[in-house]
């Protein structure tokens, strides 16, 4: 399992960690799609989620494992906590991939031991010895990791890390679990490990087990330990597209990777992905989850490679590296400005589409061609941000429980805010609702729930234009909270979430809001009716 000693292997945790932010729950035909991706970037692991959480996650595991798991495909891993069953539920995952890899845990710090895990030390020594072999016998590919690292006991560490060895793991895993360190700190610690954990320093310089990285953002200090940590020799670094994950997030992908890419000169460290297809990865995980990239995010945040100070345009007009550390073409950021309007053919516009990034089917391309020449009826010229929000509203879509047909409002100064909404249901039948409310979109929303009827309190509603000028096409993003049922649970920290989130696209800011509403509770119908499948699939199991 050895791997050259310059290269940082990527280990993306975007369908597990990631999922785990709030109102992020993806379905299964999501994650694949996600999964094809990622591995067209070519990161070295996907850890395609935690199966023993429920049948779903399980299966949507053994989806990817079974799609994405090819033999010159990326490493596919399943979490587990350290228990028999999570690690048999794992491999029963993970086993349909040519490359699986079980990845188990344990708390090893004093807080998480006394209130979380209520055992001794001596009991998680033990436990891991145990689990980890328990583990190697159904996969040569062992990751552990011991929780809470950043708290923990450092010599406390070095003894369970020299069991999990001993035992098999040939990855070990350093979690800042609570974004707690600072670089210094982080990397002395992976250092120490290295030095100190008993027989682990001639295995890692044959490549023999590799050191990996894990952190998180609390601090805003993700990428910086990561970093820190590689430098200190750890080989792996965990991390999600666009930093999503729990609380503040996860180490970012695409940083961490262009860190070591432009400035190899300092790490002397290179990784195996293909950058050119970050920005691609990025706004396909962003449009699935519907959680937005913030414009000054660096590399794929919209504002990345803008320039509006006069000082720097000149300079960039002189020479581009006056004020750019890296092309934007390096990220798949499109660098080109095709002009498009009312007049463009169908040719051209696939062309563009194409150097965008998105390769669509006949049917896909005529719709999304449909929609671009509406939408080039109502503008002077359609942007290449115009173009990928609208193939992005069109293509990243939950199941459409209820579809929006027609919006019609009536507002004004003088006039009672009135909305009439259509929506179609999964039978093709279509119901009208009318409403009043306080503004327009207050009315529209009120139109849907009339007709859809389903539990919910709006908790965040932003709008923001997706190009500039008084014709900017409109990006709205909801909110939403479900009632009794709706729930999600975080099988790690115990924890339920009901909050899911719906995003619309389109020149019309009431048409947009009515997109990312009726879109959210597509998403929370999906979530009810996955929570009555697993339901009914218990009680089978407990009739059996």
């Amino acid at each position: 399992m050895s791997i050259e000693s310059d290269v940082v292997r990527i280990f993306d945790t975007t369908l597990r960690d990631g999922e785990q932010s709030p109102g992020a729950t993806l379905h299964t035909h999501e994650k694949i799609e996600i999964a094809k991706q990622l591995a067209r970037l070519n990161v070295d692991v996907i850890e395609a989620g935690f199966p023993a959480a429920s049948p779903g996650d399980l299966e949507a595991v053994a989806a990817i494992a079974r799609t994405v798991g090819t033999p010159d495909g990326p490493i596919i891993a399943g979490l587990a906590r350290a228990n028999r069953d999570d690690i048999s539920k794992a491999w029963e995952a993970v086993r349909h991939a040519a490359k699986p890899r079980i990845h188990t845990f344990i708390a090893t710090s004093d807080i998480h031991l006394q209130y979380k895990l209520r055992m001794t030390r001596e009991e998680v020594v033990a436990t891991t010895r145990e689990m980890v072999a328990f583990a190697k016998q159904f996969c040569d590919d062992v990751e552990f990791s011991p929780e809470d690292a950043g708290r923990s006991d450092p010599r406390f560490l070095y003894e369970v890390l020299a069991a999990a060895v001993e035992a098999g793991a040939t990855t070990l895993n350093i979690p800042d679990t609570v974004g707690y360190t600072v670089p210094e700190e982080f990397g002395a610690l992976i250092a120490g490990i290295i030095e100190n954990t008993p027989g682990l320093k001639p295995k890692v310089e044959r490549g023999e087990v590799i050191i990996s990285v894990h952190t998180h953002n609390d601090l805003g200090l993700a990428v910086a330990n990561a970093l820190a940590g590689v430098k200190a020799g750890a080989r792996q670094v965990e991390c999600t597209i666009n930093g999503i994950g729990e609380r503040a997030g996860n180490c970012s992908l695409e940083e961490v990777v262009m860190a070591l890419y432009v400035r190899r000169d300092y790490f002397n460290l290179r990784t195996n992905i293909v950058t050119q297809e970050i920005y691609r990865t990025s706004d396909m995980v962003s449009r699935y989850t519907g959680i937005v990239v913030q414009p000054n995010k660096a590399i794929v945040g919209a504002n990345a490679f803008a320039h509006e100070a006069g000082i720097h345009q000149d300079g960039m007009l002189k020479h581009k590296r006056t004020y750019e550390i890296m092309d934007a073409a390096t990220v798949g950021v499109p660098e080109s400005r095709l002009v498009l309007g009312k007049h463009s053919g169908r040719h051209a516009f696939r062309v563009r589409l194409e150097q965008l990034g998105f390769h669509l089917n006949k049917e896909q391309l005529n719709e999304a061609f449909r929609r671009f020449k509406e939408l080039a009826d109502k503008k002077k010229y359609v942007t290449d941000a115009d173009i990928m929000a609208l193939v992005g509203d069109q293509l990243y879509q939950p199941k459409e429980t209820w579809q929006l047909v027609r919006v019609q409002v009536l507002a004004g100064n003088s006039n009672i805010p009135t909305a009439t909404v259509t929506l179609r249901d999964e039978e093709g039948r279509e119901q009208t609702a009318t409403a009043i409310g306080t503004g327009p979109v207050d009315a529209c929303y009120r139109a849907i729930r009339e007709i859809v009827r389903v539990p919910n309190n709006l908790l965040e509603y932003s709008v923001q234009s997706v190009t500039e000028g008084i014709d900017a096409v409109g990006d709205v993003t909801v909110r939403i909270r479900g009632g009794e049922g709706s729930e999600r649970v975080n099988p790690q920290t115990g924890s339920r979430s009901s909050v899911y989130i719906g995003r619309g696209v389109d020149t019309d800011i009431i048409v947009a809001s009515a997109k990312a509403y009726v879109q959210a509770l597509n998403k929370l119908l999906a979530a009810q009716s996955d929570a009555q499948a697993e339901v009914v699939i218990k009680a089978e199991e407990t009739t059996a």
